[in-house]
């Protein structure tokens, strides 16, 4: 069984107390720690919690410290959109297959997605499934998102009563029959349910009736081209998607987030929101943020995700979202499925499942893109860290401070690497980063004062539940 965390407030017993520190305390030190700022610091760890971060040199002589020199500490990341798809879909990913990418790739924490496994998680027994599902697989900690859909409105407050983060919706299919989409008065309804409880309600933000317009003026070309794709889903449907959530927010103030955002235009009214002073925000992905429309061959599936990649400039203009504050959080939203499922040997765009893998390459993603626009370390732990460990209540992740979970990754941000098959720890090696040059390496990875040692057989991760139940 997952051993079940809520809160992280449980009382554990404590060593014998010698000098103010318990003698199983340690230290872990660096010249670049990210906290708040980058600086040289050490982290003073008591079992699986940080007990203090003090200047580099202040740790207590005799005090065991690992210092790793120059390179990075960061705090664990917190990856709040992952699909594991286990169970009923575990050929597709499974929790053993993608906790240990995840954790490879200096993710500490994940938040599964509650469609694509069998049953979907939208009902209490789906979730206590996903939850046995999940039982001693997990290399690193794993929170559950659940699902809203039709009629089921009434069973989200027993669903966080059993567990679970916050609600995941679509306004469109979603692509599997197990999870229909909301309709604009179903949306209401979910936000009425999960007004008053502070939990967020997820939403795949495209509309059916832009996207039906594009459809039926697609022209019957070659179903390789990635441009005909591109225009069957326009940014249109994101734009009033966005703006629809907008209103019913700002009807219900029940906390909202715009997941994967892919279309720049849509940043104005998440800007309007947040002025508004709407519990509303939005996260990005690292392939709408490395990738764009003009260098996507034709033929090449493994790039084929909804929304899609869009083009340069709206590329550039999610980067000053980013900047600006407008977006919040960068997620990976690491969909994968099995190889014949993306149909790359037909190349085929409409038959190829939509959804891009990338759970253990996220980090030096969007650093390469970052550093060459002159994003410091210090944003990118807020957007991969910080900031969906806030969206999915997670108060002891997300940063390295007194309390906090002793999740670190310790990285070097110069060294370079090129992408291949071998190094790939997801159940399938199916990305469009193959064979990609990028700028950054994951060293070493801790989970609660414990560094991963990445072997097959490790299953530490806990079922992270929502606080106070």
């Amino acid at each position: 069984m997952l051993q079940s965390r809520a809160g992280g407030n449980a009382v554990r017993p404590r060593a014998r107390r010698v000098f103010g520190y318990s003698r199983g305390m340690w230290a872990l030190r660096s010249k670049r720690v990210v906290c708040g700022t980058v600086g040289p610091r050490a982290i003073i760890i008591d079992a699986e919690r940080i007990a203090r971060v003090t200047e580099w040199g202040d740790v207590p002589e005799g005090m065991r410290t690992v210092d790793v020199g120059d390179l990075v500490i960061m705090p664990g990341l917190v990856d709040a959109h992952v699909h594991v798809n286990e169970p009923g879909r575990t050929e597709w990913e499974g929790f053993a297959t993608a906790t240990r990418a995840a954790g490879l790739g200096g993710v500490t924490t994940i938040v599964d997605m509650p469609l694509n496994s069998i049953p979907a998680t939208t009902s209490v027994d789906a979730l206590h499934a996903k939850r046995d599902a999940a039982s001693g697989k997990c290399a690193i900690d794993v929170g559950l998102w659940g699902g809203a859909v039709p009629g089921n409105d009434a069973s989200l407050r027993a669903m966080l009563d059993a567990g679970a983060l916050g609600f995941k919706c679509f306004l469109v299919d979603s692509g599997v029959d197990e999870f229909p989409p909301l309709g604009e008065a179903e949306v209401l309804r979910a936000m009425h349910a999960l007004a008053e409880t502070g939990a967020p309600l997820l939403v795949h933000a495209e509309l059916p009736g832009p996207l039906a317009d594009a459809l039926r003026d697609l022209p019957s070309g070659d179903r390789r081209s990635y441009a005909r794709y591109l225009a069957s889903r326009p940014k249109r449907a994101e734009d009033e998607a966005v703006a629809l959530l907008f209103a019913l927010c700002s009807q219900t103030r029940a906390r909202t987030h715009v997941v994967h955002l892919s279309s720049s235009s849509a940043l104005a009214t998440v800007l309007r929101a947040k002025e508004a002073g709407l519990p509303f925000s939005a996260e990005t992905t690292p392939h709408y943020l490395g990738l764009e429309a003009e260098s996507v061959p034709d033929g090449a599936t493994a790039f084929k995700c909804a929304p899609p990649i869009r083009d340069h400039e709206n590329r550039e203009a999610l980067w000053q979202g980013l900047r600006q504050g407008v977006l919040d959080a960068v997620v990976t939203d690491h969909s994968p499925c099995t190889p014949e499922l993306k149909r790359m040997d037909l190349g085929d765009f409409d038959e190829a499942w939509g959804g891009i893998a990338s759970l253990q390459l996220g980090l030096p993603i969007v650093w390469t893109e970052a550093r060459a626009r002159g994003v410091g370390l210090q944003q990118i732990a807020a957007w991969m860290s910080e900031a969906p460990a806030r969206l999915a209540g997670l108060t002891n992740k997300g940063a390295i401070e007194a309390g906090r979970d002793a999740d670190f990754v310790v990285f070097d941000p110069e060294e370079t690497f090129v992408v291949h098959e071998e190094m790939l720890a997801h159940r399938h090696a199916v990305t469009p980063y193959l064979g990609r040059s990028l700028r950054g390496r994951v060293v070493t990875t801790y989970l609660r004062g414990s560094a991963l040692t990445h072997d097959p057989a490790e299953r530490r991760g806990r079922w992270l539940r929502r606080p106070g139940t």
